[in-house]
């Protein structure tokens, strides 16, 4: 069976820290697959309002998520704070996409791996809108940095 492999920047340009709280487990008593896609979207948010953006504002333009891969490495349970890592890439006219590196602060173990595929999006008239030149200046890194 062909796994799904995400090929993630060698640059993340924000990190932050999510705790696992006790609903974030599932049956099995580790965090839910669900779940990480719920810590990826806290980090998304997280991530443009450090360059000073919203989902609904991201230089002028709302943000919409087209697609998303997950890659589960490992377990993580309640008590554990995850580190987030956040980089974007593959920028077309439309949008972008945003990688994650999810780990255990403590151990430093790979939890998961994720890509969101973002489209910008214009909540007035319900279309798909140009990436603003402000943003995507303020989005790209390079492996340099």
């Amino acid at each position: 069976m062909a796994r799904i492999k995400l090929d993630l920047p060698s640059v993340f340009s924000f990190s932050t820290e999510v705790p696992i709280r006790v609903t974030d487990l599932n049956y099995g008593g580790h965090v839910g697959n669900d779940t990480i896609l719920s810590i990826v979207h806290e980090a998304r948010v997280q991530y443009f309002n450090s360059l000073g953006y919203t989902e609904l504002s991201l230089a002028g333009v709302g943000v919409i998520m087209a697609d998303s891969a997950i890659v589960y490495k490992s377990e993580s349970f309640h008590g554990d704070t995850l580190r987030i890592e956040v980089a974007a890439a593959e920028f077309s006219k439309y949008g972008f996409d945003l990688y994650y590196k999810l780990s255990n602060k403590a151990t430093g173990k790979t939890v998961a791996e994720a890509k969101t595929g973002i489209v910008c999006f214009d909540y007035q008239i319900r279309k798909v809108a140009a990436l603003p030149t402000e943003a995507l200046e303020k989005l790209q890194i390079t492996d340099s940095q």
